[in-house]
Parts: C-alpha cells; structure tokens; sequence
C-alpha cells in the first residue's frame, strides 16, 4: 500500500476553520478503536476533508457524510451522480464578477430540491468568496477586483477538476445525506454504528450565526450533546473554546489544540476536544511514533 499522505487537501471545498490538519490524529484514533470494516462518519460534513483523506488514504473502508444545508449537499450530490456535467461547469464557467452574480441570484434563491445549478453555484460561491464562505461574503478581491488576491485566485480548474475526478472513482464507498443531525443520529446512524468512528464538527457556539447558514442556540448544543454521549461508537467532536461548551461537555475530559486558519486574525486558535472514551487518548510515543504533530494539551498545561 502506498504511504499515506495527509498533506493533501482532497476536498474541492474550502471551510473556515477547516479541520483537514487533524486527518492524522484521527486516524491514530481509529487505529487505537480496532474497528474492523471501518465506516467514518461526519454528520456536520461540510467540506469533507477529513473525511476524503481518511478514505482515500484507505484509513477507512467507507465514509458517511451527512450535512443539512441543501446547497452543500447538493454540491456533493452532484459531484457524485452527475460527475461529467460537474466537471464540464468547472471548465466552461466565466470567473468574474458578473457570473458572481448570476451564482449567488442561483445560491439565494435556491428551492428545498436538489438541482445540479443549486450545487454548483454553492461550489462557484465557495471558491470565490472571501474565505469560503457562502453567506454574508463578497467575492474575493471586492467588486472593484483591486488588491493582491482577485476573484479567480482560488479556483485553479485543472486542480479542482483532479479532485473531483478522484472522489468520483470512490463514488461507491460514499455515502451521502441531508438530514437534521437529530433525524440523522436517532434515524439513520444506527446502521452504521457497529462499525462507525464518528466525528462531530457541529456549528462554532460563538461566530456560528456569522458563518453558518444552520447555526445552533445554546439549547441545541445542549441537546446535541445528549444525543452524542449515548452512541454505542467512539467519537470525537470539536468546538471554538467557550465556557458554555466546556460546561455542557464537563462529563468528559476536555483537551484543547492549536488549529491555524485564516478566518478571523491569521492566527492560532485554540479549539477544544473531546473523545468519547479517556482510553483513546494517544500518549505522547504513540503520537510520536505515528508521526502526528498536534499542539494537544490538557487543562493544567497551560496556554
């Protein structure tokens, strides 16, 4: 087999605060589990990265990726079942400021159906708006198009349609939904769940209205929580590094980390994370020895 990389990003999506630098340790995670038949899965699954670098790195035998915003599963949808014509929008479509436009009339006045025009113009909007995101964001470079990094700067096609081309090839070991996470966990996580490792990325509790289309009141966490903690599988999840979130998690030994992205300040921000049993916890010499870098460290460690 060969060696796996995790350096690659596989998704054709960007994310603020994009998880994929956390591939490694989760795959360390899986391994410590020994699930056999492994099924990853991402009910919040967004851009996928982890998801795609676990399952093309062959870290995991299938992948389940659920997300409740209708664009984004239709961005995925028609990656997926209508691959050829996906592709061909990739090469055909004009970069500018008024097919901006014309995407995000598309994006804003989506139905509740799936439709390959829905799906591409979540993917067009994604590639050209300041940090990805789809709501609330202008296109890269303003509509004046000065400065240094102008609306195409992130939509290099060749590379977008590699991508593509190889999440298609693993077409059948993808599997796609849209559901709210409750109707997901009590509904259809049961028949994964035997052979599941599940990582929960859920909306940030602070900035999720700003960046979220389906952002999550205090209550929801709290409910989210009470669904997660009675899985009969070993979990992650992953949340902004807020009280509210430490206190509604304060049954499980809570770790922070460092994730670096450029979303608010260029910077580190240290984000909080939780497993769902102390034993899968890696020791510093096993992350050592897998090679995982991780700025991972407990309450009393310190900033």
């Amino acid at each position: 087999m060969e060696k796996e990389d995790y350096t690659m990003n596989y998704s054709p999506l960007r994310y603020p605060g994009g998880k994929n630098k956390l591939a490694p340790f989760i795959a360390l995670l899986i391994k410590k589990a020994a699930i056999e038949n492994s099924i990853y899965v991402e009910p919040f699954a967004g851009g996928s990265g982890v998801a795609l670098s676990l399952l093309l790195n062959s870290v995991v035998d299938e992948i389940v990726i659920n997300d409740y915003d209708k664009a984004i599963y239709s961005m995925w949808r028609a990656l997926l079942t209508e691959t050829d014509r996906f592709i061909a929008l990739i090469e055909t479509v004009p970069v500018n400021i008024d097919e901006w436009r014309n995407q995000k009339r598309i994006y804003d006045e989506q139905s509740t159906k799936y439709s390959l025009e829905l799906g591409f113009a979540a993917f067009y909007l994604n590639r050209t708006n300041r940090s990805g995101i789809l709501s609330n964001a202008g296109p890269i470079g303003g509509f004046d198009q000065t400065g240094n990094y102008l609306i195409d700067a992130r939509f290099n096609r060749q590379e977008l349609i590699r991508r593509v081309q190889k999440i298609a090839e693993h077409k059948s070991k993808i599997h796609l939904y849209n559901k709210d996470i409750r109707s997901f966990l009590k509904s259809y996580m049961p028949k994964y769940q035997k052979c599941a490792f599940v990582y929960f990325d859920p909306p940030y509790f602070k900035k999720g209205k700003a960046l979220y289309k389906n952002f999550f009141s205090p209550t929801d966490h709290q409910e989210i929580f009470n669904l997660i903690k009675d899985l009969k599988c070993p979990w992650i999840v992953t949340y902004d590094d807020v009280p509210q979130i430490r206190k509604i998690y304060s049954s499980h030994t809570c770790k922070r980390y460092d994730l670096i992205y450029s979303l608010a300040n260029n910077g580190k921000n240290s984000e909080l994370m939780f497993l769902s049993d102390d034993s899968l916890w890696p020791s510093n010499d096993e992350l050592k020895e897998a090679k995982v870098v991780i700025n991972l460290r407990g309450e009393n460690d310190g900033k």
